[in-house]
């Protein structure tokens, strides 16, 4: 049954801002209502870049926000949407320690909860929407809680959605058991290493900065997906947004209203395959 509800995840440490917009935009039209999640319950913090019309993405060479794009970023943030912000950590158990007492019995019940935690939001929620931008590679990529939330979906053959480093999730959301990557055998896009900053710079005009990217996107995404699947950064192209159910991946920033086109092609016109 139809909720024609999305849960958008974000990062405490900052969305860039049509990345989030561009879907959600798209989706309202549609007829979808947003709910918001963090790690912590803490508001998302729009990066500053990306309401920045003179900002220069160094690996482009080119202003990437446009005044159209910092408008209706400016004017989301401007409503009280991300105020009732859920809370990450009081929905979903954390996994136990190897090392914690009477381990075997505290594994047991984290199973149990997670299974009632995941089976809530899929019953809440038509799709799952993982926000891009700089801050999900510091708390949403490696999230134990983040990547059981996206199991539930998958396992309930729901909608994933994921836009530039929020893509990066879909490598580690595994279970804890098979630890088979999800992706494999997919067909996925996101970040190219054309794209690749050499500094923090999608960290500009914040109080954090964590440098370079930990990793290549590319290469992570390359390998999970293995030899049957395929990996596409169509550079030089505008943009890349692949469509393999149940996984709707896009590049970045340029791609997130043609994302949301899609999202919602899959969502009320059973859209399974498209982009390649």
């Amino acid at each position: 049954m139809s909720t024609k509800r999305i849960l958008a995840v974000m990062s405490e440490y900052g969305y860039w801002g049509i990345e989030l917009v561009g879907p959600l935009r798209k989706l309202q039209a549609a007829g979808y209502a947003f709910d918001f999640v963090t790690p912590k319950g803490a508001r998302s913090p729009c990066l500053p870049p990306s309401r920045d019309t003179t900002y220069v993405d160094p690996p482009l060479g080119v202003c990437v926000t446009t005044p159209e794009d910092a408008e209706m970023v400016d004017a989301f943030e401007a409503t009280d949407a991300l105020d009732a912000t859920m809370n990450l950590s009081e929905m979903f158990p954390e996994r136990p320690y190897y090392s914690a007492p009477d381990f075997l019995r505290a594994l047991e019940a984290y199973y149990l909860k997670r299974i009632a935690a995941q089976k809530a939001a899929v019953e809440a929620y038509d799709a799952v929407l993982l926000v891009g931008g700089s801050g999900p590679i510091v708390d949403i990529v490696n999230n134990q809680r983040v990547h059981d939330l996206v199991l539930g979906f998958h396992a309930a053959g729901k909608p994933i959605g994921a836009i530039c480093y929020g893509v990066a999730a879909l490598v580690f959301a595994r279970d804890f058991n098979e630890r088979r990557p999800i992706i494999r055998g997919k067909h996925v896009t996101g970040h190219c290493i054309e794209y690749d900053y050499h500094d923090g710079t999608g960290f500009v005009g914040t109080d954090f900065n964590m440098g370079p990217p930990p990793y290549v996107l590319e290469y992570i995404l390359s390998d999970a997906v293995g030899p049957e699947g395929q990996y596409h950064g169509n550079f030089g192209k505008p943009t890349s947004v692949i469509v393999d159910y149940p996984f709707i991946t896009a590049r970045s920033l340029q791609c997130s209203h043609e994302f949301g086109d899609r999202f919602v092609d899959v969502l009320t016109g059973g859209l399974t395959r498209s982009g390649w």
